[in-house]
């Protein structure tokens, strides 16, 4: 790449305020923003891994570096709340990940427990975004496979897609690359549950390294809490970004979480109120539901932690 070159290309990993922007499987360029980047996407963090930027080169070579001129309109976008009381940016949202086709959310069975709360709260943002998820649990080789099973029966009658699997045995990897193939898919979901080992079984090695990553060093940049685009073997990528311990809804209310709840939308017309709430209203069609067993206990747990959580 040559110095004063203008280009177009796809941020494939982000690390400290530095992005790594590639053009279609070729060259790279190390990259940052400076005052005068424009972006299509007002109100949230400025760039993000799979953001589709245009940027230019201010030194060429082999490692080329440039800066981002424009941040272009987000299709889709993997987004969570900022926690303010560690972060007074005026961004009050965080892109996770952005263009991407759908959302893969990784959990284990054992080592951390299984965490039905959290993949809850995932489900959520995706029937809010309209974006199809799948549900990865791993480690299945620590525990009684038909146990989890039975803790995921109501996500299978609800017609999402879930996966047992072990990265250790290898079992249940084939179907997850099926799942994949042609896609852009982000993985997420809490720290330990083997998200980067199951990367690596999918991308065929240890994560692919790029030279420019060694310049990173140079300039200090010392962070964990970055994402990364890698290509598939069979075609797609896949988005690997931080562990989190909590994943925090953008863009949902306590009057508008009940739709994001699919399993509400048929018994809540047997509400008495059109506005119920579904926690302590009389003649609640979704607690009545609850109380016959159509709709699981645990996922109107999840529910109610979820909306007390909201402000």
């Amino acid at each position: 790449m040559e110095e004063g070159q203008v280009f177009k290309g796809i941020v494939t990993e982000a690390r400290g305020g530095m992005y790594l922007v590639g053009i279609d499987g070729g060259p790279v360029c190390l990259c940052t923003t400076f005052r005068g980047t424009k972006t299509d996407n007002p109100k949230t963090g400025l760039v993000a891994v799979g953001d589709r930027v245009e940027a230019r080169v201010t030194a060429g070579g082999d490692t080329a570096e440039g800066v981002i001129t424009l941040v272009q309109k987000r299709d889709t976008a993997l987004e969570r709340k900022r926690d303010r009381r560690r972060n007074r940016s005026k961004e009050s949202i965080q892109v996770i990940a952005a263009n991407i086709d759908q959302l893969a959310v990784i959990a284990s069975a054992e080592e951390p427990p299984l965490n039905t709360r959290l993949i809850d709260r995932y489900l959520v943002f995706a029937e809010s975004e309209d974006l199809p998820v799948i549900v990865i649990i791993n480690k299945t080789d620590l525990v009684d496979r038909t146990a989890v099973e039975t803790i995921m029966e109501p996500y299978l009658y609800l017609d999402y897609t879930v996966t047992c699997l072990s990265s250790l045995t290898g079992e249940g990897i084939d179907e997850v690359r099926v799942s994949l193939s042609g896609k852009t898919t982000a993985f997420s979901g809490h720290s330990g549950v083997g998200k980067s080992t199951l990367i690596n079984l999918l991308v065929g090695g240890e994560k692919l390294k790029t030279a420019a990553i060694s310049s990173w060093n140079q300039r200090g940049v010392h962070t964990t809490t970055n994402a990364v685009m890698l290509p598939l073997p069979g075609g797609g990528y896949v988005i690997d970004t931080p562990g989190i311990r909590e994943f925090d809804l953008s863009g949902i209310t306590k009057e508008n979480l009940r739709f994001y709840f699919p399993e509400f939308l048929r018994e809540m017309q047997h509400c008495a109120y059109t506005s119920c709430s579904h926690t302590v209203e009389p003649s609640c069609g979704v607690l009545q539901a609850v109380s016959d067993g159509r709709i699981s206990s645990g996922r109107y747990k999840s529910y109610l932690a979820i909306h007390k959580s909201i402000t």
